[in-house]
């Protein structure tokens, strides 16, 4: 077994706050990367095929479906926080070229002091916002995105809008995914808006998520997908690989997704008109 590097105890301050490093005796390889306060990611020093976040475990799924398994990708991550999906995807396929977006500059450092991450350019680290920088990414330039941008427990309206899920589409090649991390607690209404802005967006959407909270039972992630070729996401595989992953997971796709939308519309940057 790989040994653990030497990593700090206790809060350190970065650009928007604080990072702690929390470990566990039993796990000794094991990391999980506290932003003020809320767990944002989680990784293995020695194993970066290893996801203990089961909504990382949730994109991957996708991920190995796209295209030919092993291929390398041209991914785009927009919030890095420890790198774990980068990590994993150059594990799962060498000679990934990789762009992590991150807003917190002092993180950007420290996690590449920390961690065993590719290095350029594999994996480029850039410090900025994720929707001005995502602006500035050439069109038809990446195969995947994935946003998992979180202020606190919390995404920023920002990033959540038609106007920039139009951007997203604009930078993805033809056939590419998009994977977003939505956090929302019941009714979901957030969730269901973040969808219909998605299935304005893309031919091909689909959301990932546990049936507890689906039925509104409590706050938690959701993975939305989108692509522009039709079935990838509704796929009999993929819908195989979410039941079989270790927390009870469903797919919902097709009219099943569009009875959880409901009447939900599009999130847009202009202000709502006063009702």
């Amino acid at each position: 077994m790989t040994s653990a590097p030497e990593l700090p105890e206790g809060p350190v301050e970065v650009t928007t706050g604080t990072v702690e490093l929390h470990r566990n005796r039993d796990d000794p390889t094991g990391v999980t990367v506290v932003l003020n306060g809320v767990p944002s990611s989680h990784l293995d020093l020695a194993d970066p095929t290893r996801l203990d976040f089961e909504y990382m475990q949730q994109m991957a799924a996708v991920i190995d479906r796209h295209g030919t398994p092993g291929e390398p990708l041209r991914v785009v991550h927009l919030g890095a926080a420890g790198c774990t999906m980068a990590r994993y995807v150059q594990a799962a396929r060498p000679g990934s070229h990789q762009l992590a977006i991150e807003l917190d500059a002092a993180l950007v450092e420290l996690v590449r002091t920390w961690f065993d991450l590719p290095r350029a350019p594999l994996l480029k680290l850039r410090t900025g916002d994720a929707r001005a920088e995502l602006a500035g990414l050439p069109s038809s330039s990446a195969d995947v995105i994935i946003r998992d941008v979180f202020a606190g427990s919390a995404t920023p309206d920002h990033v959540t809008t038609l106007e920039f899920t139009q951007d997203v589409a604009r930078v993805l090649r033809p056939g590419g995914i998009y994977l977003a991390n939505c956090a929302d607690r019941p009714p979901l209404d957030g969730a269901r808006a973040e969808i219909a802005t998605l299935r304005a967006t893309f031919t091909d959407v689909a959301a990932i998520a546990e049936p507890g909270q689906l039925k509104g039972r409590r706050y938690g992630n959701l993975v939305l997908a989108g692509c522009d070729r039709t079935g990838l996401l509704g796929s009999a595989d993929l819908a195989r690989a979410v039941r079989s992953l270790p927390a009870p997971t469903r797919l919902l796709y097709g009219k099943e997704l569009a009875t959880f939308v409901g009447h939900a519309v599009p999130r847009s940057d202009a202000p709502a008109p006063p009702t």
